[in-house]
C-alpha cells in the first residue's frame, strides 16, 4: 500500500448506477437482518454504536470533551462528554443519540449513490479508531475492531457497485434500527434515564414532545432513503 493508492481510494467516482435486481436482494436482505430476531440481538450493537457516536460527535462540535463509550451486552451503551451539566451544548449532545443512525443511514444512502463511497468509509475508518481509543470495554473494543475490519476490506477490496450497494444496505439497517430504538424507548413503561426523560428534566420540555423531535427527524431521513433507492430499483 502506497500513497498513491490510498489517495485514489478516498476519491469520489461520480454517480453509480444501481441496477434494480441486485440491490433489490441487498435491500431484502437488510430488511429481513432487521427483522429476524436472532440477527437483529447482534445488529442492534451497530446501531447501539452509531447512537453513542451521535452523542460524542455532537457532544465535541458543542465543545464538551469526549473521554469514553461503552456498548453493553444488553444492547444498550453509554458515551461520556465532559462538560457543563446543562445548557445547550448538554441538550444537544443527550438529543443526538437517536436520531444519529437514521441520519447517518440516509447520509450514507445518499452519498453512496452519487459516487462517494470510498471517501465515506475512509472518513468512517477515522472515526472507528478515535472510537477505539474511546472504548472502554472489551465487548465495546470487540464490536469497534469487527466494524472496523469490515470496513476497511470494504474500503480496500470491494468494487465500486458493492461499496455503494453494502452502502445502501447499511443505511437501510440504520434507518429501521433507529425506528426500532425509538419505539423501544416511546413504550418504555419507566423512562427512567432515557434520553428523552433526560431531556425533560434539562429543559422542562415535556418528554412527548422530544419523542416527536426524534420521529421528524427519523421521518425526514426515511424519505432521503426511499428518494435515494426507488429510483434506483426501477432502473
Amino acid at each position: 500500500m502506497d500513497v498513491e493508492q490510498v489517495w485514489q481510494r478516498v476519491q469520489p467516482v461520480g454517480e453509480v448506477a444501481l441496477s434494480g435486481r441486485p440491490l433489490l436482494v441487498v435491500l431484502v436482505a437488510a430488511l429481513v437482518a432487521v427483522g429476524v430476531g436472532p440477527v437483529w440481538s447482534v445488529l442492534r450493537l451497530g446501531v447501539t454504536l452509531v447512537h453513542e457516536l451521535g452523542h460524542a460527535v455532537v457532544g465535541m462540535l458543542c465543545g464538551r470533551r469526549f473521554t469514553g463509550f461503552v456498548l453493553r451486552g444488553d444492547m444498550s451503551g453509554h458515551a461520556v462528554t465532559v462538560g457543563p451539566a446543562r445548557g445547550p451544548g448538554r441538550v444537544a449532545t443527550t438529543w443526538a443519540g437517536y436520531p444519529a443512525p437514521a441520519v447517518v443511514g440516509a447520509a450514507l444512502a445518499w452519498l453512496a449513490v452519487r459516487g462517494w463511497a470510498a471517501p465515506v468509509l475512509a472518513a468512517v475508518l477515522v472515526v472507528l479508531l478515535v472510537a477505539l481509543v474511546r472504548s472502554r470495554s472489551a465487548l465495546t473494543v470487540l464490536v469497534v475492531l469487527v466494524v472496523g475490519a469490515l470496513t476497511a476490506w470494504l474500503w480496500w477490496s470491494g468494487a465500486v457497485r458493492v461499496q455503494a450497494q453494502v452502502l445502501v444496505g447499511v443505511g437501510l439497517v440504520l434507518v429501521v434500527g433507529a425506528w426500532r430504538h425509538l419505539a423501544a424507548v416511546a413504550g418504555a413503561r419507566d423512562p427512567g434515564t432515557s434520553d428523552p426523560a433526560v431531556l425533560a428534566q434539562l429543559t422542562r420540555v415535556p418528554r412527548v414532545l422530544w419523542l416527536a423531535t426524534f420521529v421528524l427527524v427519523l421521518g425526514a431521513s426515511t424519505w432521503v432513503l426511499a428518494g435515494t433507492v426507488v429510483p434506483a430499483l426501477r432502473t
